[in-house]
């Protein structure tokens, strides 16, 4: 438990990363609701257990066992995660994304960019939440609704190409008023 400590801090960090952004999102209660349970014995043992600084301590504990035991209590509990909103569907007999809820998907964009800033620190640019999520494109599979999936890269995008100020005052203004792409 050497980095019990540094666990601690890093999830406390981003946490208020996250907070400040849902309050700019015009989502304060998502911001203060944010990955508590990261503090449960279940999620923060193995966190400090398996820490790695630059990275989700969630792999170290995939690398030790094959699966990570905090993500699956992690996503079953905390609907920023695309991958809480995934349900059998009768008619295809196969798991698969629903929609997330609006607020959940600003949350979603609030986090990754938060996580985006803790990991990178100072390599940190606004095309990094973009790439993180490119990255992953393939391995998500029918896991992520395509509206969801479209909605949060259309969001990430934009923060690419206009930045946080002008990506945060069109998330606070489709929170209010309609539909991610095509009010």
């Amino acid at each position: 438990m050497a980095h019990t400590v540094k666990h601690f801090l890093i999830i406390t960090h981003h946490r208020h990363k996250v907070i400040a952004n849902c309050f700019r999102a015009g989502i304060p209660l998502r911001g203060l609701l944010h990955d508590l349970s990261k503090y449960s014995p279940t999620e923060f043992i193995p966190g400090a257990k398996h820490y790695l600084g630059n990275r989700s301590p969630n792999e170290g504990e995939r690398e030790d066992y094959g699966y990570s035991k905090a993500w699956m209590h992690h996503k079953g509990r905390n609907r920023h995660h695309f991958e809480y909103w995934t349900d059998y569907d009768p008619k295809t007999k196969k798991m698969s994304g629903v929609k997330m809820p609006r607020k959940y998907l600003i949350e979603m964009f609030c986090d990754r960019v938060a996580a985006s800033k803790i990991y990178n620190k100072d390599k940190y640019t606004d095309s990094k939440p973009l790439e993180y999520f490119l990255r992953g494109r393939d391995n998500r599979g029918a896991l992520i609704h395509p509206e969801t999936s479209d909605e949060i890269e259309y969001l990430l995008r934009m923060l690419d190409k206009k930045g946080e100020k002008e990506t945060f005052r069109y998330i606070r203004k489709i929170r209010r008023n309609g539909n991610v792409k095509g009010e």
